[in-house]
């Protein structure tokens, strides 16, 4: 395996994602922004390009020289975030209320630069298929490419994904086989009580009472349900009831989040949110009604595609900057459904000393694109090396 970064100018490259980080598009309506990935892969000489994978998803082929062996995916998100950003940069958005603050544009522009490289190089037997995803953020937009024939259509055998993590070292990499991020349910409850007048709540029945002790009845699920060994976060994000200071309002509405690296964790933890909703209303003479939705399912990582992505990372960055076994992360990754559908392992790349993904000072580091430039086209050739 050849090994060590590769010596490559990433000016452009940088000048590519501050392009795309200056006009960041949300979700599915990332039609810029593919047009852009596409136009590129055409002129690095892609044997293939196509569009409209998934609605605005982009595929480029880059076949080596010797086209007969299996196709590895390598994926890249382009879609950002409803955001207003505050980094003050000179590329900073210039879509007010939208911004590219997970670094989706880091990524898109590193793996285009690995795609210009490996289409200068060909140094591989097989096929490199390059995946640009659009609607990671909430969108399932990886399973919208798999459910447009993604993996069936170019044959895609394994794949992997890569995403940027502030706190993590610069240049520095971290994964793990089985479990590397978690699966994110969401809920709605809605507590019906009685309205009336503030100043006469003994003839009514206070939902915001209710719903309160609801919340707090909720972080029994984790403290007191859940194995200690086990991760459970059990999070009310949103409360809304009433609309004036003297009335006590008729219903009273809970959102939150609930994240699960286990499937039997989260089926517990559905019923359990259930049968407490119910039960404490009651208590209180009210009703309560739970709607609970599955979001993206757990991030799993093959163990013999990790072994070998870990591989790679430590010829790129050497060994002491791998972390091969890293702690899960409780955030949710659509690449999870593209994990299900092939074998394949996700990595991260220390983003630095850097302000936190989705926040409003965020910027990816453009000092990592040479690690996940040559991350990507190392893997390539070494996933797909001539005999």
């Amino acid at each position: 395996m050849t090994t060590g970064p590769l010596t490559i100018d990433t000016t452009d490259i940088a000048a590519w994602r501050h392009d795309l980080h200056r006009h960041p598009e949300l979700n599915y309506d990332v039609e810029r922004t593919a047009g852009f990935v596409a136009e590129r892969l055409r002129d690095f000489g892609c044997d293939e390009v196509v569009t409209g994978i998934g609605r605005t998803g982009v595929v480029g082929l880059v076949r080596g020289r010797d086209a007969s062996g299996r196709t590895v995916g390598l994926r890249a998100d382009m879609d950002a975030l409803p955001i207003t950003e505050a980094t003050g940069l000179p590329y900073q958005s210039a879509s007010p209320g939208r911004m590219h603050a997970c670094g989706h544009d880091g990524h898109t522009a590193m793996l285009l630069g690995a795609a210009r490289q490996l289409c200068a190089t060909r140094d591989f037997a097989g096929t490199a298929a390059l995946i640009f995803q659009p609607a990671e953020e909430g969108g399932a937009g990886a399973r919208a490419m798999i459910d447009d024939g993604l993996m069936e259509r170019f044959g895609i055998e394994e794949v992997f994904g890569l995403h940027n993590m502030p706190g993590l070292p610069a240049g520095h990499f971290a994964l793990r086989p089985g479990p590397m991020m978690a699966a994110a349910d969401r809920f709605d409850v809605t507590v019906e009580g009685k309205g009336g007048h503030a100043a006469l709540p003994h003839q009514g029945v206070d939902p915001i009472v209710v719903g309160a002790q609801i919340v707090s009845a909720l972080q029994s699920i984790v403290s007191r349900g859940v194995d200690p060994l086990e991760a459970c976060v059990v999070s009310v994000t949103r409360i809304k009831a009433g609309s004036a200071y003297n009335v006590i309002p008729q219903e009273a509405r809970l959102a939150g989040t609930v994240r699960t690296l286990k499937a039997e964790v989260s089926v517990f933890a559905e019923a359990r949110l259930r049968e407490i909703a119910d039960g404490v209303a009651r208590a209180h003479r009210a009703n309560a009604r739970v709607s609970y939705a599955r979001g993206y399912p757990v991030t799993q990582n093959h163990a013999a595609q990790t072994v070998f992505a870990a591989e790679v990372a430590r010829g790129v960055a050497g060994a002491a900057q791998v972390n091969a076994d890293c702690a899960p992360v409780m955030g949710a990754e659509d690449f999870s459904y593209m994990l299900e559908a092939r074998p394949g392992a996700f990595i991260f790349l220390g983003n630095g000393d850097s302000a936190g993904l989705h926040h409003p000072a965020y910027d990816f580091n453009d000092a990592i694109i040479p690690a996940g430039v040559s991350y990507w086209v190392r893997l390539a050739e070494a996933r797909l090396a001539a005999a």
